[in-house]
Protein backbone atom coordinates (compact mmCIF):
# COMPACT_ATOMS: atom_id res chain seq x y z
CA UNK A 1 0.00 0.00 0.00
CA UNK A 2 3.06 2.08 -0.14
CA UNK A 3 2.45 2.97 -3.90
CA UNK A 4 -1.08 4.07 -3.26
CA UNK A 5 -0.21 6.61 -0.45
CA UNK A 6 2.62 7.98 -2.82
CA UNK A 7 -0.01 8.01 -5.92
CA UNK A 8 -2.93 9.77 -3.31
CA UNK A 9 0.07 12.21 -2.21
CA UNK A 10 0.36 13.75 -5.60
CA UNK A 11 -3.34 13.74 -6.44
CA UNK A 12 -3.77 15.71 -3.92
CA UNK A 13 -1.12 18.05 -4.77
CA UNK A 14 -2.33 18.44 -8.28
CA UNK A 15 -6.24 19.08 -6.88
CA UNK A 16 -4.18 22.49 -4.91
CA UNK A 17 -2.14 23.18 -7.80
CA UNK A 18 -5.31 23.08 -9.64
CA UNK A 19 -7.41 25.35 -6.94
CA UNK A 20 -4.88 28.12 -7.84
CA UNK A 21 -3.79 28.04 -11.47
CA UNK A 22 -6.47 28.65 -14.48
CA UNK A 23 -5.86 29.60 -17.88
CA UNK A 24 -8.01 31.49 -20.28
CA UNK A 25 -8.12 31.51 -23.93
CA UNK A 26 -5.31 34.83 -23.71
CA UNK A 27 -3.43 33.14 -20.99
CA UNK A 28 -3.48 29.32 -21.03
CA UNK A 29 -2.32 26.49 -18.77
CA UNK A 30 0.72 24.65 -19.59
CA UNK A 31 0.12 21.13 -18.21
CA UNK A 32 3.56 19.05 -17.77
CA UNK A 33 2.55 15.28 -17.86
CA UNK A 34 5.71 13.38 -17.26
CA UNK A 35 5.61 9.30 -17.19
CA UNK A 36 8.79 6.90 -16.86
CA UNK A 37 9.81 6.95 -20.45
CA UNK A 38 8.33 10.35 -22.15
CA UNK A 39 7.05 13.77 -21.46
CA UNK A 40 3.94 15.21 -22.89
CA UNK A 41 2.78 19.12 -22.50
CA UNK A 42 -0.34 20.74 -23.37
CA UNK A 43 -1.95 24.30 -23.18
CA UNK A 44 -5.22 24.12 -21.83
CA UNK A 45 -7.64 27.01 -21.88
CA UNK A 46 -9.65 25.76 -19.03
CA UNK A 47 -12.58 27.86 -19.85
CA UNK A 48 -14.28 26.12 -22.79
CA UNK A 49 -12.15 23.11 -21.55
CA UNK A 50 -10.46 22.76 -25.19
CA UNK A 51 -6.50 21.75 -25.69
CA UNK A 52 -5.10 24.62 -27.64
CA UNK A 53 -1.55 22.63 -28.83
CA UNK A 54 -0.12 20.30 -27.92
CA UNK A 55 3.68 18.42 -27.44
CA UNK A 56 5.60 15.43 -26.61
CA UNK A 57 8.75 13.45 -26.88
CA UNK A 58 7.18 11.38 -29.00
CA UNK A 59 6.88 13.23 -31.88
CA UNK A 60 9.33 12.27 -34.71
CA UNK A 61 11.75 15.05 -34.88
CA UNK A 62 12.22 15.11 -31.50
CA UNK A 63 12.08 11.19 -30.96
CA UNK A 64 14.79 11.09 -33.87
CA UNK A 65 17.28 13.29 -31.42
CA UNK A 66 19.94 11.78 -29.47
CA UNK A 67 19.99 12.64 -25.83
CA UNK A 68 19.15 12.33 -22.01
CA UNK A 69 15.33 12.53 -21.57
CA UNK A 70 15.94 15.72 -19.47
CA UNK A 71 17.64 17.03 -23.14
CA UNK A 72 14.22 16.14 -25.56
CA UNK A 73 12.45 17.56 -22.44
CA UNK A 74 13.72 20.97 -22.96
CA UNK A 75 13.21 19.96 -26.92
CA UNK A 76 9.47 19.57 -25.93
CA UNK A 77 9.23 22.99 -24.21
CA UNK A 78 10.92 25.26 -27.78
CA UNK A 79 8.46 22.31 -29.22
CA UNK A 80 5.36 23.78 -27.62
CA UNK A 81 6.82 27.61 -27.42
CA UNK A 82 7.11 27.20 -30.95
CA UNK A 83 3.27 26.21 -32.18
CA UNK A 84 2.05 28.63 -28.92
CA UNK A 85 3.91 31.73 -31.15
CA UNK A 86 2.16 30.22 -34.21
CA UNK A 87 -1.49 30.50 -32.27
CA UNK A 88 -0.40 34.17 -30.87
CA UNK A 89 -0.23 33.23 -27.48
CA UNK A 90 2.94 34.69 -25.54
CA UNK A 91 1.55 34.35 -21.70
CA UNK A 92 1.23 31.36 -20.33
CA UNK A 93 0.26 30.08 -16.55
CA UNK A 94 2.50 26.71 -15.65
CA UNK A 95 1.16 23.98 -13.85
CA UNK A 96 3.70 21.21 -13.37
CA UNK A 97 1.20 18.59 -12.69
CA UNK A 98 2.20 17.50 -8.99
CA UNK A 99 5.64 17.20 -10.13
CA UNK A 100 8.73 18.99 -8.30
CA UNK A 101 10.27 21.80 -10.16
CA UNK A 102 13.43 19.91 -11.08
CA UNK A 103 14.64 17.71 -13.44
CA UNK A 104 12.70 16.65 -17.02
CA UNK A 105 9.96 19.64 -15.60
CA UNK A 106 12.23 22.25 -15.59
CA UNK A 107 14.12 21.80 -18.07
CA UNK A 108 10.30 21.74 -20.18
CA UNK A 109 10.11 24.96 -19.16
CA UNK A 110 13.48 26.55 -19.65
CA UNK A 111 12.98 25.14 -22.92
CA UNK A 112 9.39 27.25 -23.26
CA UNK A 113 11.16 29.99 -22.27
CA UNK A 114 13.74 30.42 -24.41
CA UNK A 115 10.95 29.55 -27.23
CA UNK A 116 9.38 32.53 -26.20
CA UNK A 117 6.61 32.23 -23.46
CA UNK A 118 6.13 34.35 -20.57
CA UNK A 119 5.44 32.65 -17.40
Amino acid sequence: MRTNAKTTRRQNIRYRIRAKVAGTAQKPRLSVFRSNTDIYVQLIDDDKAVTLAAASSKEKDIKAQAGTKSEKSKLVGQSIARKAKELGIENVVFDRGGNLYHGRVKAVADGAREGGLIF
